[in-house]
């Protein structure tokens, strides 16, 4: 069963009002950056520290960033946002087992998908990959993602979420064209 897209705008929408209201402005890109400092921490323990002032700091100059902030979330990764992020993921996951399992190819696969590049779920999990990696590393150049910078800033009337919204639509729209011409 499909979701309305406008009904599904409305939902989202009150997630994120609540989301903004009750906790704080929803970002996740850099949980994904904490995730790399839990498993490099797993393997070298003095990339984290405890300082005498109770608080965090690390090696690593971008986990050392706001006084120890996110050297704290490395040693300290159950919160609010990285518990998000894993409930995203289970989330993904669970849409998918939804609508029949990860490889039913079937209902996992748009028409237009097969229609412009074919049957291959390869081809597919790598196409998404190298996707996510590119937008997860501009995200990380633009100091947020899009969840961040667009959904909660614009929410905030930021003007830089505005702006990440422009530049996010003036490279999403000419490259949907390009890949998914008519067949």
């Amino acid at each position: 069963m499909a979701l309305n897209w406008k009904t599904g705008g409305i939902l989202l929408g009150v997630v994120f009002f609540l989301a903004v209201a009750l906790v704080k402005p929803i970002g996740v890109s850099t949980q994904f950056v904490i995730l790399d400092g839990i498993l490099w921490n797993a393997v070298d323990n003095s990339v984290v520290t405890a300082t005498e002032e109770g608080g965090y700091t690390s090696t690593n100059a971008y986990l050392a960033r706001s006084n120890g902030k996110y050297a704290a979330s490395v040693a300290n990764p159950f919160n609010y946002s990285f518990v998000f992020v894993l409930a995203m993921m289970a989330g993904a996951f669970a849409s998918a087992m939804a609508r029949g399992g990860v490889g039913a190819s079937e209902r996992s696969m748009p028409q237009v998908w097969r229609d412009n590049f074919g049957d291959s779920t390869l081809k597919r999990y790598a196409v998404a990959f190298a996707g996510g990696f590119i937008v997860l590393y501009g995200a990380r150049l633009a100091g947020g993602c899009t969840s961040g910078h667009m959904m909660s800033g614009m929410m905030q009337t930021a003007v830089s979420g505005y702006i990440f919204a422009a530049g996010a639509f003036l490279a999403a729209i000419p490259t949907a064209l390009v890949l998914f011409k008519e067949a």
